[in-house]
């Protein structure tokens, strides 16, 4: 009978297309950050289009494929035509700056809470201590700068303590000092408040966890009967020290594997975006005493975590906290979170909604994506355009003698006298290009 009431160790991933259209977005979203710090890191914050095609390959795009990709997304990339080289340039709109802009300051007003997030991260480990490049990897998923090693470990000693090991000459970060404060789940706040509200028996929510099952999840008699009896088992806190503890036993091994589900919840409800990829869980695997086979330890428990395999060609999984979201969007969003999903509307905005200039409309229509390809291969030289558009409207249509300037606002201004005036005021920004091989550092994690 107990066996037969049981949650079953192979289930299968039933799918949750609210969740799966949020990884679609942000596969977009992921490949338009590439290409924005490639931009910034330019003189002027600008890029011929003959090179973007060239450069681009390092993010796995093809021939071509580069030039047909900013031109999806006007809102946030402007081609514009340079009034002395007479090629195409790429830059950032303002609406996209003003977007980078908005993160940056989000950033740096949570800093505070991000160094607390760093000191409950360190506590939920068996040692008290992390390897610099795991958390480096997972820093955005925090909330952390790019620069937390200077702004955060070294800049607070009385928190961090940061050290080389002799072993394996890795760097490792140490918290200084356990503060009780810090060892409070975040499930436990939710069962203190659930239990004000509702009230029930204190057996029923002292250990639950809070569970909805994606849509089309079949529920048997037994099955519920084994989410019963799951939810009213005991097992160790995240934060608390089983070194001294028996696990030989049965008892001991499913008071584990509840423990490993507090632990990644506690993981989850840590991050930004109440969000991380399943490989970047994996390489706190062993400081965090999690099982090996991620995957399907997190299938068991699809009511409390959904995995979805969208984005980066399935090569990446992405681990959601369920009862964190409704509906595709974050139930309680924070302001890093807000200025990071401005930049999914300027993505999902309409390119009919933008006035862009009238020669490339007309060569993109006229010429199609063979034409678009020539073009990018011409270098950007806008005098085959010319002739292409000269063909198909008429002289009268087209003036040689006038050029135009774009704005990201979408005027469109002309100089009869056949100077084009661009606002070149963008400033070179440093930015840092280590996230670019993030996804790659994940797809070799193996579960």
């Amino acid at each position: 009978m107990s066996q037969s009431t049981s949650i079953p160790r192979n289930q299968q991933r039933i799918r949750d297309h609210g969740y799966d259209d949020y990884m679609e977005v942000e596969k977009k979203i992921r490949k338009v950050m590439k290409f924005q710090e490639l931009l910034l890191t330019q003189p002027n914050s600008m890029i011929a289009i003959s090179r973007l095609d060239m450069l681009a390959r390092r993010f796995g795009f093809k021939q071509y494929e580069a030039g047909k990709f900013i031109l999806k997304f006007p809102h946030v990339f402007e081609v514009f035509e340079h009034p002395v080289q007479r090629i195409l340039y790429c830059r950032l709109t303002r609406k996209s700056l003003l977007q980078i802009e908005q993160e940056k300051l989000a950033l740096l007003a949570q800093l505070p809470q991000a160094v607390t997030r760093l000191r409950k991260l360190l506590l939920l480990s068996n040692t008290g201590r992390l390897r610099l490049e795991h958390v480096r990897i997972a820093r955005k998923d925090f909330g952390l700068p790019d620069d937390f090693e200077f702004s955060v470990v070294l800049k607070y000693p009385k928190y961090f303590r940061l050290f080389d090991a002799k072993e394996t000459r890795n760097k490792y970060i140490e918290v200084v000092e356990r503060d009780p404060r810090l060892t409070v789940c975040a499930v436990e706040n939710v069962r203190e408040r659930e239990y004000r509200e509702k009230g029930g028996e204190e057996e029923n929510v002292r250990f639950s966890f809070r569970v909805n099952f994606p849509p089309g999840f079949k529920i048997g008699k037994y099955y519920k009967i084994a989410v019963w009896k799951w939810q009213r088992l005991p097992y160790w806190l995240p934060y608390e020290d089983i070194s001294g503890y028996d696990l030989r036993s049965l008892e001991a091994q499913k008071r584990m594997e509840k423990r490993a589900v507090a632990t990644i919840h506690e993981l989850l409800s840590l991050t930004v975006e109440k969000k991380i990829t399943l490989e970047r869980i994996a390489h706190f695997r062993l400081a965090m005493d999690l099982p090996k086979k991620l995957k399907d330890f997190l299938l068991q428990h699809q009511g409390i975590f959904y995995i979805s395999t969208r984005g980066n060609q399935g090569k990446l999984h992405t681990v959601f906290l369920r009862e964190a979201y409704r509906k595709g969007e974050l139930i309680e969003p924070n302001e890093l979170y807000l200025a990071r999903r401005r930049l999914a509307e300027l993505v999902l905005l309409s390119p009919r909604k933008v006035i862009v200039d009238r020669r490339l409309i007309n060569y993109g229509k006229q010429g199609g994506e063979d034409e678009i390809a020539d073009y990018v291969e011409n270098g950007g030289d806008h005098s085959a355009a010319r002739e292409t558009v000269r063909e198909d409207l008429g002289e009268e249509s087209l003036d040689s003698d006038d050029d135009c300037s774009i704005d990201s606002d979408g005027d469109c201004s002309i100089d009869t006298d056949g100077d084009c005036s661009i606002d070149t005021e963008y400033t070179h920004k440093e930015v840092n290009n280590d996230d670019v091989t993030d996804d790659a550092e994940d797809t070799r994690v193996t579960e």
